[in-house]
This record gives structure tokens, sequence and C-alpha cells, in this order.
């Protein structure tokens, strides 16, 4: 192939795709995603297992959008962006399909700590409850209601599954986009699929290294800081007086960037800005939970001992 060949695949690879969303046109580089697109053009998109740092999985199906031409609704998230494409994001269609799926979230999880999701569902008109209510009413059934005890099997954090919406992001985490320790995945089938370690055994049994990226991305607080679920429990967090610092990792010289948040002049947790070069969000167990040293009292020097009288030193010398 000639040099003047590949000059030209570059630059087919690298044109621009226009698009039209909700009527207006949008032009954004060949390759991202209609999500990127809508973002480009100022068009909030709901989403809750898309995050910048990780992989998109399609499995919330809440960014749906309605593309001309297509049978089903398409993800935004992953759905490469075409020329000439026409999107719909805010059309009857796609508002029921985004109103269904939030309101099936939240007839079987907790969704008290998601407060992203909450605001959607707001936003929506999402009723979960509606559900139970005509269960009941028709046949006397309940709607099924994720029920298990929190776990806590460390100091570091802790694993709620009642609040587990199956996003897939702490897998992510955990997998290929960042630590690939692989420590965790979804087992069981239907409502009975939770995010397992392997053969269920304890975190600290398991292949986990603590390095927290799961705890990081989870939307909904099904994995949380100890600190965080600790002060929770005692009605001492309080987000609204927090502080964060940005810093860089004392342990090594890779230049990790930490976000300090700090409460009553205390660390409470450590997160990392997901677009920073160096950790795209991800830290290792040092970066994320070894701030405890911070809080270490202030060395004090022991005292002199004042206790023996002062006076003349002993003649020792036999004279």
């Amino acid at each position: 192939m000639s040099l003047s060949s590949e000059a030209t695949l570059t630059d087919d690879a690298a044109a621009p795709v226009t698009l039209s969303i909700d009527g207006r046109e949008v032009t954004v580089r060949d390759g991202q995603t209609i999500l990127a697109a809508c973002t480009a053009a100022g068009i909030e998109t709901p989403t809750i297992c898309w995050a910048p740092n990780l992989t998109p999985v399609n499995v919330c199906r809440v960014c749906v959008v309605e593309l001309e031409g297509s049978r089903t609704l398409v993800p935004a998230c992953s759905r490469p962006a075409e020329d000439g494409m026409q999107i719909s994001t805010d059309s009857e269609r796609v508002r029921h399909s985004r109103r269904m799926v939030l309101e099936f979230l939240g007839s079987a999880n907790d969704l008290s700590q998601a407060s992203e999701i909450n605001d959607w569902s707001q936003h929506y008109g999402a009723d979960a409850g509606r559900y139970a209510s005509t269960l009941g009413d028709e046949s006397g059934a309940e709607t099924a209601h994720v029920d298990d005890p929190v776990r806590i099997q460390d100091d570091l954090y802790i694993r709620a599954y009642d609040r587990c919406v199956l996003c897939y992001k702490c897998v992510e985490a955990c997998g290929d986009d960042a630590q690939h320790t692989f420590a965790i995945a979804v087992a069981g089938r239907g409502f009975d699929a939770r995010i397992r370690t392997e053969y269920d055994v304890e975190l600290p049994e398991s292949a986990c290294v603590y390095c927290g990226n799961c705890v990081a991305v989870c939307p909904t607080g099904a994995l949380q800081f100890r600190t965080e679920f600790d002060l929770r429990a005692v009605g001492e967090w309080r987000p609204e007086d927090q502080t964060v610092t940005r810093t860089v990792c004392s342990y090594c010289g890779v230049g990790c960037n930490l976000e300090l948040h700090t409460q009553d002049d205390q660390i409470v947790k450590v997160t990392s800005p997901a677009d920073h070069s160096v950790t795209s969000g991800h830290l290792c167990i040092k970066g994320r939970f070894g701030w405890q040293y911070v809080h270490a009292p202030a060395f004090e020097p022991p005292a002199a001992d004042t206790s023996t009288s002062e006076g003349p030193a002993p003649d020792n010398t036999g004279s």
C-alpha cells in the first residue's frame, strides 16, 4: 500500500459525521456514540450502567433513543453515531420505555441512596408503587423485593444487595476495564441474580485485592465505604457539609490523583477523577483506603523526669 493510500484511509476514518437529534443538526467525530452526540448538543440523557471510564455493556436500557427506520429503540451509550441519523430522545415511546425501566428498578430495589436515579424517576413520572397496588388488588400477591442482609466482612467497604440494580459497572471495573482481577461476576438467574465472588466465598477469601474501584462506580450505594455506611447508620453522613480536596497520592511515584472527601476535618472517603490521564478514576488499595495515617495523633515527646532531687552528683571515685 502506498503512503498516499494510507493517508487517504486515515483522513476518511477521522471524517466527522452529522446527524439530527430532536430536530437539531449535530456533528461529531466518526466513532463517537449517540450519547456523546447528545452531550455535545446539550441534551441530558439518563444512564445507569454507563460511565466515562468503563466499556458500555447495554444492560440498563434507560438511555434508549428512537432512531428513524429502526424497529426497536437503540442504546445511545454504545450505538455509534452515523451520518444522516434522525434521532428522537424525548418521544412518547422513549419516555414510556425509560419510565417503565425506572419503575421496575424501584419496585424491586432500595433506591433511597440512588439520588441520580431518583431524579430521573421524578423527571419521567415513574411510580414503582403502582405494580404492588395492582397485584395486591387483583390477586393478593405482592411484587418481589430484594431483601438480602448487608454483608460486612472487612473494615473497608460493605455490600448491600437490596440496593443492587445489576448495572454491571463493578464487574467491568474489576475485570478488563481497570483491575484485571476478575474477583466478581453475576451469578444466578432472573430475580435471584446477584453479584458474587467465585463460589460465593467471603470477600477476604476471594481474589479481591481491595482496590475499591467497584465501590467508586456503584450508582446506588450497594457497594459503599465502611466509613460512609457507619456514619449513615448514626445519621451523621452529611454530604452538604463535606469538602473535596484534590491531591496526589503519596505512596509511590505513579502520580495518581486523589479526591479527599472530608467532613468535620476528617477524611471520610477517597475517590479519583474519571478524566485524569493516570487513573481514569481507578486506584489501588493504598490510594483508596490507606489514608488513616493522616488522622494519627501528633507525636509528643515524653515529659522530662523531674522526680529526682537536684544536687551534686555522687562521688564514685572512692576518695
